[in-house]
């Protein structure tokens, strides 16, 4: 501002030259001139810094407009541009706002939260395939889906069938489908008749998380531990299971007369599983019972030890899912806690995590400053002792 002054005290001056007073102070003739129109309409005031943005935008949006705008978006928080755009051209007609200028205006009102950046998702890449030749060989599990008794308590059916025999091992009504009501249900089964090779499921709670390093939930990590393989369907695919998908529209038949309570249910469900196991022949068995066919193998069920490769680093899982890596303390996942997970370097400070035959995914080990600038969803934090802050996150799969 002084230096304007200055330039605009000399310019008026009877006999100065203004060229060579726009050479000596560093600006344009255009830029001198300019200060000086201003100078002699406004006074010192026109030489402060104005606004570039023009007095007027035709194509500009009305006032009218972004406060309708705002007062729909206050009105729903939960509606998007595009049904708000829509709603207002009932109201403005032509002059309604397009998508593209809900979108801005509500950027620059701060009406839009940023979202989270996509979290990895543990997907299945192909249909499940495994060789069934005997009873225990391979077991489906699934909810089917809840109704609500006489009393209005909820019936939700936790089924469990021998893939090879047809024969259904648990109807089990659970208040929920939380983890540990499943375990209680399955620790009975491995008890009465032994643990299979293989169990298979869908992709929902409480066998698989798919955000979860590996997909695995507190309860696949726990059927892993004894050595089970799992196998999970694609999402949306209920062919992968169909015959688990059959046998519960068998089971649907109960939906039909709803008991009284979900123990008199339960009662039902028991002697729907004797007529099911013991009455009706299967035609895929030839025409025989699931009964007859069905031979428990009566395998002991037992925790076993993973059996990792002599390069890998072993490492035991705390309570808050951390192990600890040459000093650095690494999230890798809290279904695995208190489990044994083994580590393969791959290059530099990356690592490939694994718990059995579950591939867990990639850990890279970075200094703080260099993952803050390149990292926008952290997973953990840890400290070295020597090379100060690191931060551990998924590179890849």
């Amino acid at each position: 501002m002084s230096l304007k002054l200055q330039f605009v005290e000399r310019a008026v001056q009877k006999g100065s030259n203004l060229s060579a007073l726009c050479e000596e102070f560093g600006v344009s003739r255009q830029t001198g001139h300019k200060w000086l129109r201003r100078y002699r309409e406004l006074g010192p005031l026109g030489l402060v810094d104005q606004s570039p943005r023009p007095d007027s935008s035709p194509s500009g949006t009305g006032e009218d407009v972004v406060l309708a705008i705002l007062a729909l978006r206050n009105q729903h928080p939960s509606w998007g541009p595009d049904k708000i755009s829509r709603v207002l051209q009932r109201s403005f007609a032509a002059d309604a706002p397009s998508r593209s200028t809900v979108v801005r205006i509500l950027r620059r009102l701060g009406k839009v939260k940023r979202r989270r950046p996509p979290v990895r998702i543990w997907s299945v890449d192909g249909r499940p395939r495994v060789e069934v030749s005997g009873a225990d060989d391979l077991w489906t599990m699934d909810f089917k889906g809840w109704w609500r008794a006489g009393n209005g308590q909820r019936c939700e059916p936790f089924t469990v069938r021998d893939a090879h025999s047809r024969f259904v091992l648990a109807a089990t009504l659970l208040p929920g489908a939380r983890g540990e009501l499943v375990r209680g249900v399955l620790e009975h089964l491995f008890t009465k008749h032994g643990t299979p090779r293989a169990i298979q499921c869908d992709n929902g709670s409480p066998f698989v998380c798919t955000r979860a390093r590996g997909g695995l939930t507190q309860l696949s990590a726990w059927l892993v531990s004894p050595g089970i393989r799992l196998f999970r369907s694609r999402p949306g695919k209920p062919q992968d299971n169909g015959g688990h998908e059959r046998m519960h529209r068998d089971l649907a038949e109960l939906e039909l007369a709803p008991a009284r309570s979900r123990r008199a249910q339960q009662r039902d469900c028991d002697r729907w599983l004797v007529d099911f196991n013991n009455v009706r022949p299967h035609e895929a068995l030839g025409g025989k019972t699931p009964a007859e066919v069905y031979k428990p193998s009566h395998r002991i069920p037992a925790v076993q030890l993973p059996n990792y490769p002599p390069e890998y680093k072993v490492r035991r899982v705390n309570r808050v899912g951390m192990v600890k890596l040459f000093g650095d303390c690494v999230y890798v996942s809290v279904s695995v806690r208190g489990q044994l997970v083994g580590l393969h370097h791959e290059r530099g400070m990356q690592w490939r995590a694994s718990f059995h035959e579950v591939d867990l995914g990639l850990i890279e080990i970075v200094n703080i400053n260099d993952a803050l600038s390149n990292v926008s969803a952290p997973e953990s934090i840890a400290v070295h002792p020597h090379k100060g802050p690191s931060f551990s996150k998924i590179v890849s799969v």
